[in-house]
């Protein structure tokens, strides 16, 4: 396609919100262009900072002209993808369940294109070149309940979400259910802040639990967990259970462990896959034992957190190995609700 075709796609190339740049790289990238559209803004220190990052590193080893785009309007994301797909991108990955009706409506147009949905329900029926993946989060979160009942000073646990969708009640439901198997008498609160990108609502959530007694926050909420973390670096004692080693920086001190969905590392994982000939449509459910979810110490927290709690969590985990264990060969069944 020339230069003179992509300059008719205006609305597509403003939809992109790319460098002028872009339009001759996509015509000489025809075929062999892989580009990650992504529907959270980058700089989150989470999912999105971590899908960039490994798409750089993949196109370094295969050598593939990538690109990470940005679709932060909803309205724009079909045209977004129109786009990207008439540019002839070989494989186009995007982000959470607001894609997947765009996808059900291009992807057949487009069969020379492979799409991958991360973060999504599986398509009834399946397209031959969609894969769609989902991730068994829930199971890290019943480990965080678990965790949380055994070193929280006030039995009061608390779990802030982006927005109340299916999944996110799940993983509530889930942490609650690990925190009762060990105590009881557990009480666990769930809030959501109506978006994955407002620190400043999640940070207001989180210091009203604080202040309410509340002392482990189970965060499931993108780049909102960053008000969360400030919230608990506010007070020695306030510990946080992110998703993302990249938030260790943003609270040394107070974030003692990761429910960690390592959205790069499955980036990596399903467009290695893609660049394969063999690669058909599918779902690819994903969980505890893929390298993609677990439930983690932190490292850092192990040398400059309080020292009472970092020994507290050393001699915890123990028995959060065991129930892992437990999980993966289906002695412990983890309940998966997503009624509130």
């Amino acid at each position: 396609m020339g230069r003179r075709s992509f300059l008719q796609m205006g609305v597509g190339a403003a939809a992109l919100g790319l460098a002028d740049g872009l339009i001759p790289d996509l015509a000489r990238a025809a075929g062999g262009l892989v580009a990650l559209v992504h529907t959270q803004a980058a700089g989150d220190n989470g999912p999105v900072d971590s899908m960039i990052e490994k798409l750089k590193q993949l196109a370094g080893e295969k050598g593939f002209q990538y690109r990470a785009v940005y679709a932060q309007d909803p309205a724009t994301y079909e045209t977004v993808f129109r786009t990207l797909a008439d540019a002839g991108a070989a494989i186009i990955v995007s982000t959470f369940n607001e894609v997947a009706e765009p996808f059900k409506a291009l992807a057949p147009s487009y069969p020379n294109t492979k799409w991958i949905q991360l973060f999504a329900d599986p398509f009834t029926p399946t397209i031959a070149n969609v894969v769609t993946v989902s991730y068994d989060y829930y199971l890290g979160c019943y480990l965080s309940g678990m965790f949380a009942a055994k070193v929280s000073k006030t039995g009061k646990i608390g779990y802030i979400g982006g927005i109340s969708i299916p999944p996110l009640n799940a993983d509530f439901n889930a942490l609650k259910a690990g925190a009762l198997s060990v105590n009881p008498n557990a009480a666990v609160t769930s809030a959501f802040a109506g978006s994955f990108q407002d620190p400043a609502k999640g940070q207001e959530i989180a210091t009203q639990m604080y202040n309410d007694g509340i002392d482990y926050i189970q965060t499931d909420s993108a780049a909102t967990d960053g008000g969360i973390i400030a919230a608990a670096n506010e007070k020695a004692g306030r510990m946080v259970s992110g998703i993302s080693p990249a938030q260790y920086k943003l609270g040394p001190k107070s974030v003692i462990a990761l429910v960690s969905l390592d959205f790069g590392q499955s980036l990596y994982n399903e467009v290695t896959k893609a660049l394969d000939p063999s690669w058909k449509g599918d779902h690819m459910p994903t969980g505890l034992g893929t390298g993609v979810i677990d439930f983690i110490a932190s490292p850092v927290f192990a040398r400059q957190g309080p020292s009472e709690l970092a020994a507290e969590a050393q001699e915890a985990w123990a028995d959060l190995e065991k129930a892992k264990k437990g999980i993966l060969d289906g002695t412990i069944k983890v309940p998966f609700s997503t009624t509130l």
